[in-house]
C-alpha cells in the first residue's frame, strides 16, 4: 500500500494558527453563560486547532428567543424573494471564500482537501442555489370545493428549527438543512458537530455579511446530551432535523413527543452493493471501492456490504484488495490523497474492534484494517471475504474503511441478503440484464437504488431512508415539505 507518512503540511498549518470561535447568537459573536470552552483537533494530526466556546442549556435558550422574535419580526415580514436574494448572496459569498472554507473543513473533519473541493463545497453551494430559487415559489393551489365558496391551500413556514449537523459531512448536510429551512421562511438554530463546527461558524459569518437578518440564524456549539437534548425538549422549537446514528434518533423522537415537534430524521446504513456475475467488473469493483472508501468510510449510505455472485466471488474479493492497498493515505492537504483520517481516536477504536469482531467471527481478513502512522487518526481500507449475513460486521454499521464481501448464488439469494438489516437508506446492483436490476430496484428496501453506478447524490433528487434509516425525505420539493405546514382557508362568498 502506498502510505504518506511525511504529515509535516498538516502539522504548520495547525501550528501556524489556532482559531478563537463564539457562538452566533441574535446576530452577535457572544461566549457561552458558562465560559465553558472546548478545543477540537485536526484528525489527521492530533493537534488543536480551534478553542470554541460551549454553549449549554441558557445559552439555547437565548438563541431560541432570538429566533423567535426574527420569525415572528424581520424574517417573517420579509418577501420570499428578497429572503432568496439574500441566499443567492450567501452563495456568492462562499464560492468567494471557497479556498479559506474547504481548509477549515479539511482541517476539522480531516477530509483530504480534493474531496472538499470537489463536492463538499460545490455541493453545499448548489443545494443553497437550489433553494434561493425556491423561495418565491412556495405556494399553495385554489381548490374547487362548491360554487358559493373560494377555497384555497397555502404553505406557511413551520416556525423555530432546530438544526442539528453530524461530524462527517459538516458543510454539505448543514447546508441540505439550513437551505431549504431559510427559503422556506423559517428561523434556525444550528447545533454543529462538537467534532466539527468551524465550518458552519463561518458560514453564520458570511451569512450576516449576505444580509441576513440578526436572530434568522443562530449557531450552538456543544455537547449533543446538553445542547442538542436543550433544543430537542425546548417547547418554543417548532421543528427538529437531524442526521445522525439511529440511538441518538430515538432520543430525539422521545424528547420531540413533550411538545409534539416535528421531526425527520436521517439515520445510518448498512447498503448492500450488488455485483452479478454478467456485471463489467472492473466498473463495479472501482465504484464499490469508491463507495465504502470515500471520507473513510464515513458516510451513512456507504456501500460496506458488496454482495459478489458466487461465479465472481474472488475476482470481486482480489480487485478490491488491490484498489484497496493502492490508495494514496497522508497529509489531507496534499491534493493527491485520497483517504484520510476517520474523525476521532475513539471512532478509530471502534472500528479496530470491528475487525477484531470480524475475524473472530470467522471472517477472512484480505487486507488492513491496522492503525497507520504515528499521528492522527488513520486506518488501512480494509476487506473481508467469507463474510456470513448474520454476522455482525455484516449487520452493523462500523462507520468506517471497513467492507464485507458476501456470496449470493441467485436474484432471490440476492435480494434476502440486501434486505436482510434493519437499514433501508440506499442500495446498488450491477448487471447487464435490465430486467434483472429493475427488479431488483422495485423490491429492495431502500430509499435510493443506484443501477450500475454506485453514490451519486443530487439536490433535485429525494435523500433518505426509512427502519434505522430514519425518515422523512431531504432534497427536492420534499425537504420544502419538512419546514411549511399546510394551512385551508374557506371564503364565503354569499356575505
Amino acid at each position: 500500500m502506498s502510505i504518506a507518512y511525511d504529515y509535516s503540511h498538516d502539522t504548520s498549518r495547525d501550528a501556524a494558527l489556532v482559531l478563537r470561535k463564539q457562538l452566533l447568537i441574535d446576530g452577535q459573536h457572544v461566549e457561552s453563560v458558562s465560559g465553558r470552552t472546548f478545543n477540537t483537533l485536526n484528525p489527521a494530526t492530533g493537534q488543536v486547532i480551534a478553542t470554541i466556546s460551549e454553549g449549554n442549556e441558557a445559552d439555547v435558550e437565548r438563541a431560541v428567543a432570538a429566533a423567535r422574535r426574527a420569525f415572528e419580526g424581520v424574517w417573517g415580514a420579509m418577501r420570499p424573494a428578497e429572503r432568496g436574494h439574500i441566499l443567492f448572496r450567501l452563495a456568492e459569498l462562499m464560492k468567494q471564500h471557497g479556498d479559506e472554507l474547504a481548509e477549515l473543513e479539511s482541517r476539522d473533519a480531516g477530509k483530504p482537501i480534493s474531496a472538499v473541493l470537489r463536492q463538499d463545497l460545490p455541493a453545499a453551494i448548489d443545494t443553497l442555489t437550489y433553494y434561493a430559487g425556491w423561495a418565491d415559489k412556495i405556494h399553495g393551489d385554489t381548490v374547487p370545493t362548491r360554487s358559493d365558496a373560494l377555497t384555497y391551500t397555502v404553505r406557511e413556514p413551520v416556525g423555530v428549527v432546530a438544526v442539528i449537523v453530524p461530524w462527517n459531512f459538516p458543510l454539505m448536510i448543514g447546508m441540505w438543512k439550513l437551505a431549504p429551512a431559510l427559503a422556506c421562511g423559517c428561523t434556525v438554530v444550528m447545533k454543529p458537530a462538537e467534532l466539527t463546527s468551524l465550518s458552519a461558524l463561518r458560514i453564520g459569518e458570511l451569512a450576516l455579511e449576505a444580509g441576513l437578518p440578526p436572530g434568522v440564524l443562530n449557531i450552538v456549539p456543544g455537547p449533543g446530551r446538553v445542547v442538542g437534548d436543550a433544543l430537542v425538549n425546548h417547547p418554543g422549537v417548532d421543528k427538529v432535523t437531524f442526521t445522525g446514528s439511529p440511538g441518538v434518533g430515538r432520543g430525539i423522537l422521545k424528547g420531540a413527543a413533550g411538545n409534539f415537534k416535528r421531526v425527520s430524521l436521517e439515520l445510518g446504513g448498512k447498503s448492500a452493493n450488488v455485483i452479478y456475475d454478467d456485471a463489467d467488473l472492473d466498473a463495479a469493483t472501482k465504484a464499490a471501492a469508491a463507495g465504502i472508501f470515500f471520507n473513510a468510510g464515513q458516510v451513512c449510505s456507504a456501500g460496506s456490504r458488496v454482495l459478489a455472485h458466487e461465479n465472481v466471488y474472488d475476482e470481486v474479493v482480489e480487485r478490491l484488495a488491490a484498489r484497496a492497498k493502492a490508495l494514496r493515505m497522508g497529509d489531507t492537504a496534499d491534493k493527491t490523497t485520497a483517504l484520510g483520517p476517520v474523525i476521532s481516536e475513539k471512532q478509530m477504536k471502534s472500528i479496530l474492534d470491528y475487525v477484531d469482531i470480524g475475524q473472530k467471527e470467522g471472517a477472512t481478513l484480505v487486507t488492513g484494517g491496522e492503525h497507520v502512522g504515528d499521528r492522527g487518526y488513520y486506518i488501512s481500507p480494509a476487506v473481508f471475504a467469507n463474510v456470513k449475513h448474520e454476522m455482525r460486521i455484516s449487520q452493523e454499521e462500523i462507520f468506517g474503511p471497513v467492507v464485507s464481501v458476501i456470496k449470493f448464488k441467485d436474484e432471490s439469494d440476492a435480494l434476502r441478503i440486501a434486505n436482510g438489516t434493519a437499514f433501508s437508506l440506499a442500495a446498488g446492483v450491477w448487471s447487464r440484464d435490465i430486467g434483472r436490476v429493475q427488479r431488483f430496484a422495485r423490491k429492495a428496501k431502500a430509499g435510493t437504488v443506484w443501477i450500475n453506478t454506485y453514490g451519486y447524490t443530487d439536490v433535485r433528487l429525494p435523500w433518505g431512508g426509512a427502519g434505522d434509516s430514519g425518515f422523512g425525505r431531504e432534497h427536492g420539493t420534499e425537504a420544502l415539505a419538512n419546514f411549511t405546514e399546510p394551512k385551508a382557508v374557506w371564503m364565503n362568498l354569499n356575505v
